[in-house]
């Protein structure tokens, strides 16, 4: 049974979707101990399509594209699959997976401009004081709450990272612009397959099987994680938010990325946290709900 297309419905999917890619830096700084980036996403990828074409036939969707789509299906693909996973892949192998998520979630801000000019959005008092006080919180967990200071050191990862987040944005708001008329799960499934099938070459060109058939039980299920959950899942939730809300309001969400990489770095690798981090990510959860409209009645007048 569908769920509803209300903004409650499209807030879950986007929570949903960070989750699942604030766990992904930890399960993808894992792996990269064992393989290198390419037989990583190949992997994932594969697994990530496998599982979405199983469910497009147990949901009974329509799985053919009309040619004139291909296009808009390969930009996408080769955008917000392929180089933004390589990249990120690539500024993992020299900095932290927490401050990859971090770092990620100034994303946000490039999606707003980005939709103001192309997807003519405004820009309200309410967004903007919700933007500056999630900002806050992300500052806050990364500095004082993290116990050491926020600076972007002179590291090609940092800057891969960054780099990362204007990627995503214009993926987010071309996800948008281009509107394919074609169920969210379709479309996820044609991405997932563009980046199996781009990252495939470098797999046999690293000799990436080799590494594949040593590999343990652990790193496997670090891989089925990010093939279905992260590859599937995660992008799947994301285009269906997209369908709801303006990109602008989807992407906020992304504050909430390194509250996620937080809890997942406390739980699976066992790190300390403060109560400055618990603040910061009050703050973001706060600045979120303010860009989402929801406490918009602080800022009304009597």
């Amino acid at each position: 049974m569908p769920f509803p297309n209300t903004r409650l419905t499209a807030s879950l999917y986007a929570t949903m979707s960070i989750t699942f890619w604030g766990v992904s830096f930890v399960s993808t700084k894992a792996v990269l101990e064992v393989l290198d980036p390419f037989s990583l996403l190949v992997v994932r990828f594969g697994i990530g399509s496998t599982f979405l074409f199983c469910f497009i036939h147990l949901l009974k969707e329509n799985i053919r594209v009309p040619l004139k789509y291909l296009p808009h299906l390969l930009s996408l693909g080769v955008l917000g699959v392929f180089v933004h996973q390589v990249i990120q892949a690539s500024a993992l192998l020299t900095i932290q997976a927490s401050a990859a998520g971090w770092l990620i979630s100034f994303s946000p801000i490039f999606t707003v401009l980005l939709s103001i000019v192309f997807l003519k959005e405004h820009l309200t008092r309410v967004r903007a004081v919700g933007i500056t006080i999630a900002v806050s919180g992300v500052l806050l967990i990364t500095t004082l709450g993290s116990g050491q200071s926020f600076s972007f050191a002179l590291s090609i990862g940092y800057f891969l990272m960054i780099l990362s987040t204007f990627n995503w944005a214009v993926y987010s708001v071309l996800l948008k612009k281009l509107a394919i008329p074609l169920p969210s799960i379709v479309i996820t499934f044609y991405m997932s397959m563009c980046g199996f099938l781009l990252t495939l070459p470098f797999l046999i060109r690293n000799q990436g099987f080799g590494q594949l058939v040593d590999l343990e039980v652990y790193y496997w299920g670090h891989l089925l994680f990010l093939g279905v959950f992260v590859s599937a899942l995660a992008y799947w939730y994301w285009a269906k938010a997209l369908e709801i809300m303006e990109a602008s309001q989807v992407s906020v969400f992304l504050y909430l990325e390194p509250l996620a990489t937080l809890i997942a770095a406390v739980l699976l690798l066992k790190e300390n946290f403060s109560w400055l981090s618990i603040t910061g990510g009050w703050l973001i959860i706060f600045g979120v709900l303010l860009v989402q409209g929801r406490l918009r009645f602080l800022f009304q007048r009597n």
